[in-house]
């Protein structure tokens, strides 16, 4: 698999991992939406939808990661050489960055809507600058549409529960390759994978809105301070280190566990 393979495949498939997840979660969030309010089985099909199509999209391709704790996981079991390592995450970031720009584009009018709405503005506290910065909103009312926040902040849980739903992704990818004899299951992997998606968010996803992949979280969170959104509020960058931390973390002990117990 050549450089311009893995750039191309983790490039396209992650911005169409973001433009489909991210999609979802602008259509239960933001007013004018027809899906607004449809809840979290919404949100977690969604998901499970934008990760089959991102991993068709780029399966032949790259080999379809499309998230940095797949791809240490990978390096870890013996699947994927170091070497390339770099190149995945660049490639998965970019990916997700122009995935996240996508989704504004797609829901420009509604993202104005809701932002100037004054049932959203009068939820928020005033804007930073006009009061105490440490009154100021961590979190803008659209953030969950970029990035994930937790329900209850302990950083501690938090980063556990990000590295127990890696593990249960990156465990599940990695086993694949013991069917079939040991063949993998081809394009069916996709499924499968997507499923698993869907099952962690119904299962473990309460607590954090588990990101469970660090360019998910970290690539849409940077395009959210960039854009141009007015009443955004703030990107809350005190968390931002958890999503990246614990999916990373998750991916290596998969990866370590692949490597003891079925190898």
């Amino acid at each position: 698999m050549s450089s311009s393979d893995i750039f191309i495949g983790e490039t396209i498939g992650t911005a169409m991992l973001i433009l489909l997840g991210g999609g979802v979660c602008a259509a239960v969030t933001l007013k004018r939406s027809k899906a607004q309010n449809a809840g979290w089985l919404a949100i977690t099909f969604g998901w499970g939808f934008a990760v089959l199509t991102g991993a068709y999209l780029a399966g032949g391709v790259s080999g379809a990661h499309l998230n940095p704790a797949v791809t240490i996981g990978l390096a870890i079991e013996g699947g994927t050489k170091w070497s390339d390592v770099p190149l995945y995450l660049g490639s998965q970031l970019l990916g997700a960055m122009i995935g996240a720009v996508l989704v504004w584009i797609t829901y420009y009018g509604q993202f104005r809507a809701h932002l100037t709405d004054p049932e959203i503005l009068a939820e928020q506290p005033a804007e930073e600058g006009l009061v105490d910065q440490k009154a100021a909103p961590k979190a803008g009312p659209v953030l969950g549409i970029f990035s994930t926040g937790p329900e209850i902040r302990n950083a501690v849980q938090n980063l556990a529960t990000e590295i127990i739903a890696t593990v249960v992704l990156v465990l599940a990818i990695l086993t694949q390759g013991l069917n079939d004899n040991g063949n993998g299951l081809g394009v069916l992997g996709a499924l499968v994978t997507s499923l698993v998606v869907v099952g962690i968010g119904l299962s473990l996803g309460g607590p954090t809105g588990y990101a469970i992949n660090p360019v998910r979280d970290l690539g849409p969170r940077i395009v959210h301070a960039l854009l141009p959104l007015p009443n955004k509020g703030g990107s809350d960058w005190s968390y931002a280190w958890i999503p990246v931390a614990g999916p990373l973390v998750g991916g290596a002990i998969a990866g370590g566990l692949y490597n003891l117990a079925f190898k």
